[in-house]
């Protein structure tokens, strides 16, 4: 019997951003805009009618797998409510039928109720699904049939992963879930545990950092450089934290390597731009010493109201002689 690793020896390397596999159960991250995810809501509808599939089943790679010569009522029951419905309750009334599958079903109906908006229920099937321990047939079937089912979990806000069905797709949808419903805390313990990976990374430093641990965000994205749009929204993330904490300069750094990528969305740069000048406005605040600032504060007040006279007298002038229609 195998005594595991000493304790002083960690399960995964220390980075938490750095995936050492392979293969990986991710896909192309995005970032979301509301006219690209209109187009991918439509392209997605045109892709369903196509495949003749109907719309809001659970998204797969590569097409419905055809269920080959695996026995049993349950495995046809099952298979036919993952791929042919829209349901949850279908996959809950199997998982009661079949108490053998009931984790697989519970898990499987978390999922589609994720992928429907249905953040509390989702988190409610998942963790029962978690919860129950599955017998070897319904092993069997998820390992053959499930691998590429997909599904599409906000790690951070506007970014999303499309995940293949795998421990990250469960537990950072889980996490997700429970983030919506306002459970932080336990949305951030969800994803303990998970292997090291950029997705997971930027899930738990943005949850670390709404919860104010700016400080475990920091240690976190040590070293980490930009090589994609989830790196680059991790370092805006870690850029943040640092500027909370008063790291200036290390927060300026992350800002600069944010914005080093040329191929970084749009969206991102234009993010790192604003904090960059927010982060110019802090430090130009806080070299000033107090009786300085307090002799500047005056001026600053004086030019504000001079804007607003303007402003006002222009208005008056639109009024009377410029937009006003007369009949």
């Amino acid at each position: 019997m195998s005594a595991g690793p000493p304790e002083s020896v960690p399960l995964y390397p220390q980075n938490l951003y750095r995936d050492t596999r392979d293969l990986t159960p991710f896909r192309k991250a995005v970032v979301r805009t509301p006219v690209r995810g209109l187009a991918e809501n439509v392209g997605g509808l045109v892709s369903g009618v196509l495949a003749g599939r109907i719309r809001g089943t659970l998204a797969v790679e590569g097409g419905v797998p055809r269920l080959g010569k695996l026995p049993g009522k349950a495995a046809r029951s099952v298979h036919g409510a993952i791929f042919g419905s829209t349901d949850t309750d279908r996959l809950i009334t199997l998982a009661r039928a079949f108490p053998g599958w009931a984790g697989l079903c519970y898990l499987m109906a978390g999922l589609l109720a994720y992928s429907h908006g249905g953040y509390l229920r989702a988190s409610e099937l998942l963790q029962r699904g978690l919860a129950v321990r599955n017998d070897d047939e319904a092993n069997r079937y998820a390992f053959e049939y499930l691998a590429g089912v997909i599904t599409r979990v906000e790690v951070a806000e506007r970014i999303e992963v499309p995940v293949l069905f795998s421990e990250e797709a469960v537990f950072l949808a889980l996490s997700h879930a429970l983030r919506e419903t306002g459970q932080a805390d336990a949305a951030l313990a969800a994803l303990t545990g998970l292997p090291p990976s950029l997705p997971m990374a930027l899930a738990r430093c943005s949850l670390a950092a709404a919860l104010g641990r700016d400080a475990e965000v920091a240690a976190d994205t040590e070293g980490l450089l930009n090589g994609d749009d989830l790196s680059a929204a991790l370092l805006l993330v870690r850029a943040r934290s640092l500027r909370k904490l008063g790291e200036y300069g290390a927060a300026r750094a992350a800002l600069q390597e944010a914005l080093r990528g040329r191929k970084t969305d749009f969206t991102l740069r234009s993010d790192a731009l604003t904090d960059r000048a927010l982060l110019l406005l802090d430090t130009g605040r806080k070299s000033l010493n107090p009786r300085e600032w307090q002799r500047r504060k005056p001026a600053e007040v004086e030019t504000v109201k001079a804007f607003r006279k303007d402003a006002e007298m222009h208005q008056l002038w639109d009024q009377e002689y410029g937009r006003t229609d007369r009949g």
